[in-house]
């Protein structure tokens, strides 16, 4: 059923609440002046007994917006009604209100307020119960009654509970799979964003594979070379096939196969005009290397140097950091990438954010490992990225 909304009075209710409020606070009026339906009028002083729907039904209206609030008015109107009139009233209206109350603050508080509700119908409850003639009769069919109504009261908390549970665990599915598509969504940007960059990389060395193996070709034909011309004719054309189903996977990835190339990638001669460049904004930075960087594959050398990028842009964002140390080591068989800030913000449990998750994705096709987290020093970001053997 639609809400009905009003943002001047700060009104979200549900028509079935309106008739709700609307039934309830009839009925009480009506049962103050002894034309309740049930022949149980709703007795005490008649100022007290008048005013009782401001405190029981009208706020009805907010149970599902300020639900402590809401019962606990109207733990009050029972309180107060069973008090000053030492006769509590049995009609439907209390009933409801009893009822209601009590699903509402399970159902729409957290759990804490779930608990404070159900302290709050014990002991209205309680007083209902105490000031009840019925009660203190000495039948035992009133006493059965009085208990049954207790047992129903907390029934319907206990039904709120389960609703709220029920809705907690529903949104919580809802948010899960909103992040799974923002995952996705962001793992397809960043394949294909790679994507791009290898192009280049792949296309340009292939081409060069290509033209390379059709000059030799038409040299070694001038020269009578047939045997050679054969071979180097088969390299050509593997060379070619290559280039053109490496140009249609890679295509599949792009987001936008119509996009302009793309201006040279960056490599690990790069990482030094990076590192001074995020100086210039006043975060120091240190650069180190070891061993012999010369020779990597263009596609590990681009991984390296976006995720130095990225780690940096990071650190600028969101660490609060002064200092960072940028370290590029190769190894025999790797190189490894290292970026630590000596970041002000306590340690954490570490969210993966967009950044990460492009780093990680990168490191993950290159067949390397990845590590993101907190140190005694400070934020460190870690990556091991295979380098291939070239036989000579």
């Amino acid at each position: 059923m639609p809400a009905v909304r009003s943002t001047d009075w700060g009104i979200d209710v549900s028509p079935l609440d309106v008739l709700l409020v609307v039934a309830i606070a009839t009925a009480i009026e009506l049962g103050a002046f002894h034309r309740n339906v049930f022949e149980d009028p709703v007795r005490g002083p008649k100022a007290v007994v008048v005013a009782l729907p401001l405190l029981m039904a009208v706020p009805l209206i907010w149970r599902s917006r300020r639900p402590l609030l809401v019962w606990c008015l109207g733990g009050a109107g029972i309180i107060v009604q069973a008090l000053s009139s030492h006769h509590s009233a049995e009609g439907l209206e209390t009933l409801a209100v009893l009822f209601v109350g009590s699903y509402s603050v399970a159902a729409y508080s957290n759990r804490r307020g779930a608990l404070i509700g159900l302290a709050v119908l014990a002991v209205t409850y309680g007083v209902f119960a105490w000031e009840d003639p019925n009660t203190r009769s000495g039948r035992s069919s009133e006493e059965w009654a009085t208990a049954l109504f207790g047992v129903l009261a907390f029934a319907a908390w206990l039904a709120g509970l389960v609703t709220h549970d029920r809705r907690a665990s529903a949104a919580a599915a809802a948010r899960a799979a909103a992040l799974e598509r923002e995952r996705d969504q962001l793992l397809a940007e960043e394949r294909s964003r790679i994507a791009r960059e290898l192009h280049d990389i792949v296309t340009h060395n292939l081409s060069v594979v290509v033209l390379q193996a059709s000059g030799a070709r038409a040299s070694a034909e001038a020269t009578g070379g047939l045997d050679v011309s054969a071979t180097l004719e088969k390299i050509e054309s593997s060379g070619r096939t290559a280039l053109v189903e490496m140009r249609r996977m890679l295509g599949v990835l792009r987001a936008d196969p119509g996009d302009p190339a793309l201006a040279p990638q960056p490599g690990l001669d790069s990482v030094a005009s990076l590192v001074e460049s995020v100086r210039r904004t006043g975060l120091d930075v240190a650069l180190e290397t070891s061993g012999d960087l010369d020779g990597i594959a263009p596609a590990v050398a681009l991984s390296a140097y976006r995720i130095v990028q990225e780690s940096l842009t990071n650190t600028m964002r969101h660490a609060e950091a002064t200092r960072a140390a940028v370290q590029l080591c190769r190894e025999a068989d790797a190189l490894v990438v290292e970026v630590r800030d000596e970041s002000s913000l306590p340690p954490g449990p570490v969210t993966p954010g967009h950044g990460l998750t492009g780093m990680r994705e990168r490191t993950a096709l290159l067949g390397g490992d990845f590590l993101a987290g907190w140190d005694a020093r400070g934020f460190v970001v870690r990556a091991r990225l295979p380098v291939p053997r070239v036989d000579p």
